[in-house]
């Protein structure tokens, strides 16, 4: 990726703080919310969580064919799910998902010591700086299970950073997600400005669903995206990793 990357790193959308917003000059406007994606944002899990799906699929319903064609990468654990299901012929009943999902979130923990995953590049030293700002709200927008998000952030020793959410338990799609998030984050701080909310993720969906509610997007080329490839997503800030955060950080106060 070379010198494309180092331009693209600073590539940087500088926020509009005169807002129209009558919230604009208001304490809990300036506070900034970065929601963040899990798996090829924050961690490269090694592909513990798809092991787990196919294993609980073998277990509760005897099929082990190999998986082909169905990507994971940006979507909810809900659609890939449903796919599986597809893809093996399984009724899509209520009883037979809930098997399915109980099976896969008592494997996954195993999956994850199996296998070789592990914190992405600035991850930590990033978490840590911001946990110390008063003026910054941390919370995850994910595909993941709100159980299995848990379960790979504890993993990780991440956990603790994050004080809400948005889950892939209901939804296929990453926008309703990202519209979940929004509205689990309005009970904390109500009046937030939908651009002073920051999403952080590896694929064109993590673009996408932050423009879904209003919200500013950083692309970043740690997962199955280069950057590249997420170039024409056309995200307010591009990153080859979390250790060229430091520009967009100084471009928001922090």
């Amino acid at each position: 990726m070379g010198a494309f990357v180092e331009e693209a790193a600073l590539r940087i959308s500088t926020p509009n703080r005169a807002s129209n917003s009558p919230r604009s000059n208001s304490k809990e406007s300036r506070v900034q919310v970065l929601l963040f994606d899990i798996d090829g944002t924050l961690i490269d899990a090694g592909g513990a969580g798809q092991a787990a799906m196919e294993q609980a699929i073998a277990r509760e319903f005897g099929e082990t064919r190999p998986v082909f064609d169905i990507p994971a990468a940006g979507r909810t654990d809900r659609a890939i799910g449903r796919d599986l299901f597809d893809y093996y012929s399984i009724p899509a009943t209520d009883a037979n998902w809930s098997r399915y999902v109980q099976t896969y979130l008592s494997l996954l923990p195993v999956s994850l010591r199996e296998r070789e995953g592990g914190i992405l590049p600035g991850v930590v030293t990033l978490l840590e700086r911001l946990a110390r700002r008063e003026d910054v709200f941390l919370g995850l927008l994910t595909g993941n299970f709100v159980e299995g998000a848990r379960l790979k952030l504890q993993h990780y020793g991440l956990h603790d950073h994050f004080r809400m959410g948005g889950f892939g338990d209901e939804h296929l799609e990453r926008d309703d997600v990202a519209r979940q998030a929004f509205a689990t984050l309005q009970d904390h701080l109500p009046e937030v400005a939908t651009t002073d909310i920051w999403v952080i993720g590896d694929t064109p969906s993590d673009v996408r669903c932050a423009r879904a509610i209003g919200a500013r997007a950083v692309a970043v080329a740690t997962g199955m995206f280069s950057a590249e490839q997420l170039a024409p997503c056309n995200a307010d800030v591009l990153l080859s990793d979390l250790t060229n955060a430091d520009e967009w950080l100084i471009s928001l106060g922090l």
